[in-house]
């Protein structure tokens, strides 16, 4: 999710004694790799489709074995009261680090991860757009993860952060995003066995066909930050020609969407419209990026649109 500022860091800070006793109970098969094999990099599920061993973001998420046994952790999401989708434990090594990339899936396009260090040092550094922090244990940040960014950890100590995606309340935005008092003042979640524990996890969002709204909004969003990565009357012109083949393939999707609706009848004919729409734009798309980050045109279309 796209945010006015790379880092925000919540007014509220956690048990960091339970927190790391939680974790380091959980048994070694509780760790696999991480999904894109980097090194150095392990998670342990938390929240996941079905509740079963798997990094898939579609589906009814739903608590794993791993997270039923650990009480606080399930205090701590919780007690935010929002919605959840994926969630984990992310370890990594000593001296090893998460390489730069931006998060452009339509995953992403309305979530945010939220970080809650368990064990980490000083020399464990968050990168985003330039600005570097380290997020201390206990502590709870989200951060612009459209932005280019990337971890590394300095110490001779594994890294594990619990990180945890969400799309937020009303409410959250406002404690996440709003005036931050000081820090004497954030509220202190200690362990209460006594706290209601219940999990709201998220429902399959997957749609059958995406709604032409959706396209819609994810198309104009798109546009507005398609730019040149070098600027040229030619490139511009380009760049322009991408943009009126999508609002014209948006015309095309509503128009089909009036005709078969979005339950999955006719479903072919979207199917068409998409690999059409693929083709045109891909000998438009060389050298079109994304203003904020780089990405490029024709793979930002592909991960959130013509998914």
């Amino acid at each position: 999710m796209r945010l006015s500022q790379r880092f925000y860091q919540l007014p509220v800070l956690f048990d960091v004694e339970r927190l790391q006793a939680e974790v380091a109970a959980l048994p070694d098969e509780a760790w696999g790799p991480h999904p894109d094999r980097v090194h150095g990099n392990s998670a342990a599920r938390l929240i996941s489709a079905g509740g079963v061993e798997t990094d898939s973001v579609h589906g009814q998420m739903s608590p794993t074995p791993w997270l039923e046994q650990m009480p606080y952790l399930r205090q701590v999401l919780s007690g935010f009261g929002v919605v959840w989708s994926r969630s984990r434990l992310m370890r990594l090594a000593a001296g090893a680090g998460v390489p730069e990339h931006a998060d452009i899936n339509y995953h992403w396009h309305t979530r945010v991860r939220l970080h809650i260090p368990v064990f980490t040092r000083p020399q464990v550094r968050f990168h985003c757009d330039g600005e570097a922090v380290h997020m201390g244990a206990g502590e709870a940040w989200i951060f612009d993860n459209w932005r280019r960014h990337h971890v590394e950890n300095g110490s001779d100590a594994e890294r594990i952060h619990l990180v945890a995606d969400t799309t937020g309340t009303a409410g959250f935005w406002q404690f996440a995003c709003g005036k931050t008092p000081p820090r004497d003042q954030w509220r202190t979640v200690g362990w209460d066995p006594t706290a209601p524990s219940q999990l709201l996890t998220e429902a399959d969002q997957r749609f059958a066909v995406m709604p032409a709204a959706e396209v819609q909004w994810l198309v104009d969003d798109l546009s507005q930050e398609l730019t040149p990565a070098a600027d040229g009357a030619e490139a511009r012109a380009r760049a322009e020609r991408f943009r009126a083949v999508l609002a014209g393939f948006v015309q095309d999707w509503r128009q089909l969407c009036a005709l078969h609706g979005v339950s999955g009848r006719g479903r072919s004919d979207f199917m068409r419209l998409a690999g059409a729409v693929h083709q045109a734009v891909r000998p438009l798309a060389e050298g079109l990026v994304m203003r904020t980050n780089g990405a490029g045109a024709l793979l930002v279309l592909e991960k959130r649109v013509l998914q």
